[in-house]
């Protein structure tokens, strides 16, 4: 069942619901007594499973990547170095 948000008109309070659709929303603010409006919110969704770009796709790229010889840039964040400081300075000729 989702979760609705209700906000109070008259002291601002944020009541969540987890209700049916079918069901008709509270009217009365449970804290003060206040008229409740329905608020805008973003649901919150899981997928599981197969099928999905982040279990099927995401970590593909980096196996070629590692396979390849090439170094993961947080291996380079963990060493603390950038590739230009890994090598050693010339010696300077008089």
């Amino acid at each position: 069942m989702p979760i609705f948000e209700y906000q109070c008109q008259k002291c601002h309070s944020v009541t969540e619901v987890i209700q049916a659709r079918s069901e008709k929303p509270p009217k009365i603010c449970p804290h003060c007594g206040g008229k409740l409006r329905k608020r805008v919110s973003a649901p919150a969704i899981q997928f599981k499973g197969t099928g999905w770009y982040v279990t099927d796709y995401a970590g593909k790229g980096k196996k070629s990547a590692e396979e390849g010889g090439t170094q993961k840039s947080s291996e380079k964040k963990e060493s603390g170095k950038k590739e230009s400081d890994s090598k050693a300075p010339l010696p300077k000729k008089d």
